[in-house]
């Protein structure tokens, strides 16, 4: 069964660090751009970053833009989020999804992608 698994949420101080993972399995995660996109409590999803097949070219969301850096390992059928100088504001259900090849479909419009993975909670508090 084809899906992606995300891990690495957990608990941070603001100011502090995480980096997301996101796995595929059953296919092969590499012919796919990817989005993270998170979304919290009562609030819209929003996509926050996307990444190319070849990993050449990101997106960022302005909200985020600076703290987190998306990366990818196609060897390892993972995309992954570090995750910097996190705020309050951060706190939500971080989702991993396949993107067209320009990051178009669930980067631009993530309430219309239908696969999300299950998520992992990011929750900023002290």
């Amino acid at each position: 069964q084809a899906q992606l698994v995300e891990s690495g949420g957990g608990l941070v101080q603001p100011g502090g660090s995480l980096k997301l993972s996101c796995a595929a399995s059953g296919f092969t995660l590499n012919d796919y751009a990817i989005t993270w996109s998170r979304q919290a409590p009562g609030k819209e999803r929003e996509g926050v970053s996307c990444i190319s097949v070849s990993g050449d070219s990101t997106n960022y969301a302005d909200s985020v833009k600076g703290r987190f850096t998306i990366s990818r390992d196609n060897a390892k059928n993972t995309v992954y989020l570090q995750m910097n100088s996190l705020k309050p504001e951060d706190t939500a259900v971080y989702s991993c999804g396949t993107d067209t090849p320009h990051c178009s479909g669930s980067y631009r419009y993530p309430a219309r992608y239908d696969s999300w993975g299950q998520g992992t909670q990011v929750t900023v508090s002290s």
